[in-house]
C-alpha cells in the first residue's frame, strides 16, 4: 500500500513555477518518492493524492511521452504511479486512477453523487412495455437473466432474486469512481459515472454514462470511435466500436458490437456479435450473431442464432401496442429478408425463409425448414439434420468461444443433440405419426400449427428424426460402456446403472445451458426459501449443474433407451447391446452420407472441383471411419463371460 506524505515547501514552489495551482495545497498528498518535475499547467481542488512519475510511454509511430500531469484540472482524485494525464478540456472529478494509466485529450471524466455504475439498471427485455425486466449487474449470467425474464409465474422467487441482486448493487455503490491500472483513455468526450477495469482502452468514444467496463489483464475491453452508451455493463473481453449506440444494455463476455449497430433495452451474452443492424428489447443468448444492414431483432429470445440480411419481426398487431414476443430456440437461423409476426416459437436448429404471419409454434419439430409459399408456411421436419451448415455451426461454436477470462459468467453447452432436442424429436415423431393416422397416409399435405407439411416431408422427417434419436442414444450408451470397467455381464449391467440424482423427466435450455428441469427447479426453490442469498453462490450452483451435464444426460438416456427400444438394461444381454450398437453405427453412417451428399450439392452449385479434397468432406469421411472403429471397439469390449 502506498505511503503518502504532504508536499514540501520547495515542491509547492516548483509546482507554482510550472503554472500549477491548488485551492488548498495542504489537501494534496504525494508518494514518498514523488517528484514535481512532470506536473505542469495543472489545477487541483479537493482531496488529491499523487503517485510517482517515472515511466515513459511508447506510443504508436515511435512517439514517447513521460508520465505526469499536463494541462489538466483534478478534483478529489487519486492518481497512481506512472500515469500520464494530459489535455483534459474540463476536469476529472471523484476518481481513483490506477497505476500506469494513460489519459489524453478528453473532455470530462466525473463521478457525480452516489453511483452504482450501471449495476441495478432495469432492462425491459422481450416486452418493451415492461413486465419482464432484468436487473443487470457485473456478474450477470445468461442463466440468471433467463430466470428473471421467463419465470415471472414464480413471484416470490423473483422477489428474492431481485433482493439478492440489490444487495450486490448496494455493495458497489459509491461516490468515487474507479479507473483501473494500465488503462488508455484517449480522444474521448463525456464520461460520467463509469467504472473502468484494468487494461481497458477507450479511444474516441463520444459519450459514456452510468456504466461499468469490466475488463482485466487477461481479457481487456475496447471502446472505439464514436461510441455512445448509457446505463450499461460491458463484460471482459468485449469490444464496442465504430459508432455503436446503446442504452440500457448488458454486453457479455467476448462480445463484439460495431459498424453503427444500435441497441436499446437488450441483453447480449457471451460471444454475441452485432453489426450494422438494430436490436430492441432482445434477449441475445450465447453466440447470437447479426451482421447485416436493415436487420432488426426485436422482442425476441435467441441463442446460437444467425440472422440473415434484412431479417425482422413485429411485436405488435396495432392493438395493445408492442406487447408480443417470440422465441427462436437455440441454433435457429433466418434467411435474407425473412419476417416473423410475433408471437411465435421456432424449434431448435431450424431455418426460417420468407414471411410468416400465422404465429407458428414448431418447438416440437426441431431441425426443420420453415418456408413460405404464397403466404402459407410449409414445414419440412428434421431437414436441417442433413445440412452441411448445421454440422459446420456445431464445429465452429467451440472454436469461436473468445472468452479469455478464467471466470466465465455463462454456462454454454454447444451440443446439437441433447436430452433437450431429442425429447422434442420424440414428441415430433408422435406428432407426425398422429397427423398421418388422422389425415390418412395418402394425404398430399397435413395441417399443423397454421402451417402445412407435405407428405414427402413428413416421411423424411420421421426418417431423419429416427437417425438422430439412434445416434444420440447410441452415443450415450457407447460412452458409458467405453468409460466403464467390467469383467462380466453382471458387472456390465451394474456399470450401466445411473449414479446421479438428476436426469429424469423434462430438460430445459436455460439460454445456453442444457439441464434437467428438476435440477433447475430445485435451485429456484432454494432461492424462494431464502437458502441462497448471494449472487456468487447462485452462479456457482449453475456452474455445478453445467459441469455435471454428461452424468445427468446418461440417466435420461438410460430410461429413454429402455422405453424407446423396449429393452431392460438391468437384465440386458450382450446380444441386445450388440444390436443397439450396430443400429447406432448404421444411423450415424446414414446421417453422415446425407451430409456428404448435401456437401456435394453445394460444391456443384458453386462450380467447384476436387470435391473429395475439401477439408469438410474429408472430415465427414473421417467421422464415418472413426465411428465405425468405435463401434467395433465397443462390440469387442462387451464380449464378457456370463456370471
Amino acid at each position: 500500500m502506498t505511503a503518502y506524505r504532504k508536499l514540501t515547501a520547495s515542491e509547492i514552489s516548483l509546482l507554482k513555477s510550472q503554472m500549477c495551482s491548488a485551492t488548498d495545497w495542504d489537501l494534496i498528498e504525494v508518494a514518498s518518492d514523488f517528484t514535481a518535475e512532470n506536473i505542469r499547467y495543472a489545477r487541483f481542488s479537493g482531496n488529491i493524492r499523487l503517485g510517482s512519475f517515472r515511466k515513459v510511454f511508447d506510443l504508436p509511430g515511435g512517439m514517447k511521452k513521460h508520465s505526469g500531469i499536463y494541462y489538466a484540472t483534478l478534483h478529489n482524485v487519486t492518481v497512481g504511479d506512472d500515469c500520464c494525464i494530459e489535455n483534459v478540456k474540463n476536469y476529472i472529478a471523484n476518481y481513483n486512477i490506477g497505476k500506469g494509466t494513460f489519459i489524453e485529450n478528453v473532455d470530462i471524466i466525473l463521478t457525480d453523487c452516489q453511483s452504482s455504475f450501471g449495476n441495478g439498471v432495469e432492462v425491459s427485455v422481450l416486452n418493451e412495455t415492461g413486465g419482464q425486466e432484468v436487473i443487470i449487474y457485473d456478474s450477470l449470467s445468461a442463466q440468471t437473466a433467463c430466470i428473471m425474464a421467463m419465470y415471472r409465474h414464480r413471484p416470490e422467487m423473483i422477489s428474492r432474486l431481485k433482493s439478492m441482486i440489490k444487495t450486490y448493487v448496494a455493495s458497489v455503490t459509491s461516490s468515487v469512481g474507479h479507473i483501473g491500472e494500465d488503462v488508455v483513455i484517449a480522444d474521448a468526450g463525456y464520461i460520467k459515472n463509469v467504472r473502468i477495469g484494468n487494461c481497458c482502452k477507450i479511444e474516441g468514444a463520444s459519450r459514456l454514462k452510468n456504466g461499468s467496463i469490466n475488463g482485466n489483464r487477461k481479457a481487456p475491453v475496447h471502446i472505439g470511435v464514436g461510441v455512445v452508451g448509457d446505463d450499461f455493463i460491458i463484460s471482459s473481453g468485449s469490444s464496442v466500436e465504430d459508432g455503436v449506440t446503446f442504452s440500457r444494455c448488458f454486453i457479455g463476455q467476448a462480445c463484439h458490437l460495431g459498424r453503427n449497430y444500435s441497441a436499446t433495452d437488450s441483453l447480449f451474452f457471451s460471444n454475441c456479435r452485432g453489426e450494422n443492424g438494430e436490436a430492441c428489447s432482445i434477449f441475445a443468448g450465447p453466440f447470437t450473431v447479426t451482421h447485416h444492414k436493415s436487420t432488426l431483432l426485436i422482442a425476441g429470445m435467441f441463442s446460437f442464432m444467425n440472422a440473415g440480411s434484412g431479417s425482422n419481426q413485429s411485436n405488435h398487431m396495432y392493438k395493445l401496442g408492442p406487447i408480443h414476443q417470440g422465441i427462436l430456440e437455440r441454433g435457429a437461423k433466418t434467411a435474407s429478408d425473412s419476417y416473423i409476426l410475433w408471437p411465435a416459437r421456432i424449434g431448435a436448429f431450424s431455418l426460417v425463409m420468407g414471411r410468416h404471419v400465422s404465429h407458428q409454434d414448431t418447438s416440437d419439430l426441431p431441425f426443420s425448414y420453415l418456408i413460405e409459399q404464397l403466404s402459407t408456411t410449409y414445414i419440412m421436419p428434421g431437414a436441417n439434420l442433413k445440412s452441411v451448415g448445421t454440422i459446420r455451426d456445431a464445429k465452429k461454436w467451440p472454436m469461436r468461444d473468445g472468452r479469455k477470462d478464467p471466470e466465465r459468467l455463462d454456462c454454454v453447452n454447444c451440443n446439437l443433440l441433447s436430452p433437450y432436442t431429442i425429447q422434442k424429436m420424440l414428441n415430433g415423431v408422435n406428432i407426425l405419426k398422429e397427423l398421418r393416422r388422422v389425415s390418412g397416409e395418402m394425404s398430399e399435405t397435413y395441417a399443423y400449427q397454421s402451417g402445412r407439411i407435405k407428405r414427402s416431408s413428413l416421411e423424411k422427417g420421421l426418417q431423419y428424426y429416427g437417425y438422430a434419436i439412434d445416434k444420440f442414444l447410441g452415443n450415450s450408451l457407447i460412452t458409458r460402456i467405453m468409460n466403464s470397467d467390467f469383467f462380466s455381464v453382471g458387472q456390465l449391467r451394474h456399470a450401466l446403472a445411473p449414479d446421479t440424482e438428476y436426469g429424469d423427466g423434462d430438460w430445459i435450455d436455460l439460454s445456453g445451458m442444457i439441464a434437467p428441469k428438476k435440477a433447475v427447479d430445485d435451485v429456484l426453490d432454494a432461492i424462494e426459501k431464502g437458502q441462497i442469498t448471494d449472487v456468487k453462490v447462485l452462479g456457482k450452483l449453475f456452474a455445478d449443474l453445467h459441469s455435471n451435464y454428461y452424468n445427468y444426460e446418461w440417466k435420461w438416456a438410460y430410461n429413454v433407451i429402455q422405453e424407446y427400444y423396449g429393452v431392460s438394461l438391468e437384465s440386458v444381454t450382450v446380444e441386445k447391446l450388440s444390436e443397439l450398437i450396430v443400429r447406432w453405427r448404421s444411423s450415424v453412417i446414414a446421417l453422415d452420407n446425407l451430409i456428404y451428399e448435401d456437401a456435394r450439392k453445394e460444391f456443384d452449385l458453386a462450380g467447384l472441383s476436387d470435391f473429395e479434397a475439401d477439408p469438410f468432406v474429408k472430415s465427414v469421411k473421417e467421422h464415418i471411419a472413426d465411428k465405425t472403429h468405435l463401434a467395433d471397439k465397443a462390440l469387442k469390449k462387451i464380449v464378457v463371460p456370463l456370471d
